[in-house]
């Protein structure tokens, strides 16, 4: 379904409506060398955190109310040394290997004219709509799709990407949903698109927004959902699930070596009061994780929160489905890009990629049976990685590993 500007606005207040209050509970993260922007006013955290865990939330103490969201006050906020905007009329976010994403997408999209009339690219992970902006400007006729699960993101994006008039469409549906959002763009399922990009995880923007509660860095709701329309919170896990689920969770999604303690610790911390914010998790694993532990390996939290948005958000079994789809969505000649953050999702799309690209002769026969041969073609000797001087201009590109393969063409399997 496409989504006009009024659905948008009404996907905004119903997102409004599911978070309620609170925005205005918690605090946004800012540099501190930064002074309050014109307008907002410096406030405390909403509830105090003990020392140990304040080491971890260096800014808590005195930072910018979330009521500024509320208003659609614009805050700078420093991240990884990045400076962005929280605006949703300005777009501070900078895309990760968008050069990189275009020149793979290139010979497809310019394989149907000189200018891409007649192209369509997905955009299967919208976001802000960087990638997608990139695309449409570097391709004057290109069509662009854009999906996200993201009310939000959708509504931010569009707003953006308006310029292009009926070269950019939303969708608001996950990555998995590929088939769907063809269809009601006017595609089929399979052979119709040119070029297919996945940027996956948690969106700058989405981080950015803490009240989103995705960083460890910010004392925010413990929630964590990319679409305010599910029901499950990070919350509920830790609140309701039993402790060997809860050890699983960390164990398998977050590769968490100290999963079973965690575990432990979070069932007997609930039986006191439930968990609400991120601070409290922090606090709890900077108790639970040995001392040794934490100052290695970057932050403790990192994989313990990765772990909670993986399973609230279905990220591994949603990835798992779409990329057959998304092969399956490529004319001849077409191609899928794929960055992945981190080792989970990079091995579903490495093992992906190569059932593609193999040979499906059975094996000991003298020759290769006709039809039997690869579908795809690999574009990239194995993941690629952020340069230096990339990672300069955007440290969040420094765990990227990209991924790409094209459709073979009946010339090129023949």
């Amino acid at each position: 379904m496409k989504h006009s500007a009024t659905s948008f606005d009404r996907i905004a207040h119903d997102v409004a409506d599911a978070i309620g209050g609170g925005i205005t509970e918690y605090e946004t993260e800012v540099d501190p060398v930064e002074a309050p922007v014109a307008g907002t006013t410096a406030t405390r955290a909403s509830r105090s955190l003990p020392e140990p865990a304040l080491a971890y939330f260096p800014n808590v103490r005195s930072t910018h109310s979330g009521r500024d969201l509320g208003a659609r006050a614009r805050r700078r906020i420093r991240c990884g040394g990045v400076t962005v905007t929280n605006d949703p009329g300005r777009f501070g976010h900078i895309p990760v290997l968008r050069d990189r994403c275009i020149d793979l997408l290139a010979p497809a999209v310019l394989a149907v004219s000189d200018d891409g009339t007649g192209a369509v690219v997905i955009d299967a992970t919208l976001g802000a709509g960087g990638h997608s902006e990139a695309i449409l400007q570097r391709f004057s006729g290109v069509r662009v799709i854009g999906l996200d699960r993201d009310p939000s993101a959708l509504q931010i994006a569009s707003d953006r990407l308006a310029p292009f008039g009926g070269r950019f469409t939303a969708v608001y549906a996950r990555y998995d949903e590929i088939a769907r959002a063809l269809a009601e763009s006017g595609y089929p399922a399979t052979n119709s698109v040119d070029g297919i990009l996945f940027d996956l995880g948690v969106s700058s923007m989405q981080l950015d927004r803490t009240e989103r509660g995705f960083a460890y860095s910010v004392d925010a709701p413990l929630d964590m959902r990319m679409d305010y329309r599910l029901s499950l919170t990070a919350a509920d896990i830790l609140n309701s699930y039993e402790q060997g689920e809860i050890a699983a969770i960390l164990r398998e999604f977050g590769e968490e070596k100290f999963a079973g303690r965690i575990a432990a610790a979070v069932v007997r911390r609930r039986g006191t009061a439930p968990f609400r914010t991120t601070g409290e998790l922090v606090e709890l694993l900077y108790q639970a994780i040995p001392a040794p532990a934490r100052r290695t390996g970057g932050h403790p939290a990192k994989r313990t929160f990765q772990a909670l948005r993986v399973a609230v958000n279905g990220e591994l079994d949603s990835l798992r489905a779409a990329l057959p789809a998304a092969l399956a969505a490529t004319r001849p000649g077409g191609r899928v890009v794929v960055m992945a953050y981190q080792s989970l999702e990079d091995r579903i799309v490495k093992n992906a990629f190569a059932a593609a690209t193999a040979n499906r002769t059975p094996e000991g026969l003298p020759m290769e049976l006709p039809g039997y041969g690869p579908e795809f073609a690999t574009l990239t000797r194995g993941a690629e990685r952020a340069d230096a001087a990339e990672i300069e201009r955007n440290p969040r590109s420094a765990p990227v590993r990209l991924r790409a393969v094209a459709r073979l063409t009946d010339e090129e399997r023949s």
